[in-house]
């Protein structure tokens, strides 16, 4: 469906969303894909895509024109065809003959243009964390349900065979019942130093990258990359790298509901730069008692400053069972224990993007289920959100997994959404 210029000042209305079943492209047709954000993570998508015979990449988005030539240029060289290249993501959106879209953007623009893209009848991959915020990630997950076409969250580990097997170990009680896991970013960043407010580059049309965003000024350490750690538009490392080994945990604790409460110490230890996220969180989560009737608990560490590692693993997540525990590192593979240390299996493996992406194609053929559909995305979301919001305001939180909101805490509850632009195509509805 076209999408109208000015008709999105708060969404699509249910009348006119897509109806159209999750399996509509057949199973020997190439699936037309747009990318957009196709830097940074977004190159890496475009790379795999355009090697692949079963996809043809059609069109790529972004508002930064050098961004979007080069990709352009990429496309051309791998396949023989140059696709079509905008710095309006509406125009993908309006191209009847796209079936999917892969969206790289900022994390301020994953919901917002994810919900545009199901509404207007495609499918969709989205990088992690899946929203900005709790309330986006809620609705998402409504506009699968109303439009029938499928959503991807970009955390591959759900992909990736090494890490299914653990998974698999966990869940078949190889060590007992896990009732606590924890995750952990382990790093050394950089300093994103301080900067003043200057004209944007001609090259990057500032004001559609801000989007739905209140408006900022430009300065020289806000973009690329760098949008992750100021407030507006990223969700900080732990929304960044952290998310992977959070939603790994959250899938061996095999939790179906969001912790109830939450608290978190952090700051900023280390750096004296503009960033407004902690380079040093310790975030506890405790969940409902679930079926078994068991509490769960989750713990995630960040020292985004460190040169070291963390039993072996930079970033990984550990599990401890009554009867022995896993280790298992984003990119590295697992060890699991049991009494007394013994070591009784391991395996080696990274993270695999192309599975991932497999997976997402073979779902829309209506041959797989989804391995990151957005009840997993929105999930791991609403723990970085959390974390992020106890630190900001210092205190536990209340919180109710069944309505997404923050109990008895009006300053902390009132982050559960987002300011945004007034009249802008791009708010999503019901916000």
């Amino acid at each position: 469906m076209t999408l109208p210029r000015r008709s999105f000042l708060t969404g699509v209305g249910a009348a006119a969303v897509s109806t159209a079943p999750a399996s509509s492209v057949a199973r020997n047709d190439r699936i037309v894909t747009g990318v957009i954000g196709p830097g940074g993570m977004g190159s890496n998508h475009l790379r795999n895509l355009v090697k692949r015979d079963d996809v043809s990449v059609r069109w790529v988005c972004d508002v930064d024109q050098e961004r979007s030539q080069k990709a352009a240029d990429l496309v051309a060289s791998e396949t023989g065809k140059q696709p079509q290249s905008t710095g309006d993501l509406r125009n993908v959106l309006d191209a009847h003959e796209v079936d999917a879209v892969f969206i790289a953007t900022p994390d301020h623009w994953h919901a917002p243009s994810a919900i545009l893209a199901l509404d207007a009848g495609k499918h969709v991959y989205v990088e992690k964390p899946c929203c900005h915020n709790i309330r986006e990630g809620r609705l998402m997950a409504d506009a699968v349900h109303r439009s029938g076409k499928l959503l991807q969250v970009g955390t591959q580990s759900r992909s990736t065979a090494c890490v299914a097997e653990a998974m698999q170990r966990i869940h078949d009680g190889e060590i007992g019942e896990v009732l606590v896991a924890k995750a952990w970013n382990s790093q050394r960043r950089g300093s994103i130093g301080h900067a003043e407010s200057t004209a944007p580059p001609p090259n990057l049309d500032f004001a559609a990258w801000l989007g739905p965003t209140p408006d900022v000024a430009y300065q020289k350490n806000l973009l690329h990359g760098v949008w992750r750690w100021w407030h507006s538009f990223g969700c900080g490392d732990i929304g960044n790298d952290g998310v992977h080994d959070i939603d790994v945990a959250l899938w061996g604790l095999n939790s179906h509901s969001h912790p109830e409460r939450v608290a978190c110490f952090g700051g900023k230890y280390f750096f004296d730069d503009d960033q407004q996220f902690p380079d040093t969180q310790y975030a506890q989560f405790e969940f409902p008692i679930d079926r078994s009737g068991k509490k769960r608990q989750l713990i995630f560490e960040q020292r985004i400053w460190t040169p070291y590692t963390q039993d072996g693993y930079e970033n990984g997540a550990v599990f401890y069972g009554t009867n022995g525990l896993l280790i298992c590192g984003h990119t590295v593979g697992w060890r699991m224990y049991g009494p007394r240390n013994k070591l009784i299996a391991k395996r080696s493996g990274q993270a695999d993007l192309v599975a991932h992406h497999d997976n997402f194609f073979a779902a829309i053929r209506g041959t797989a289920r989804l391995n990151a559909d957005i009840t997993v995305g929105h999930r791991s979301a609403t723990v970085v959100h959390l974390a992020n919001i106890a630190a900001r305001t210092g205190r536990v939180l209340n919180f109710d997994p069944h309505t997404e909101r923050i109990v008895d805490d009006a300053e902390a509850d009132a982050l559960v959404r987002r300011t945004y632009r007034e009249d802008h195509f791009a708010i999503p509805a019901g916000i």
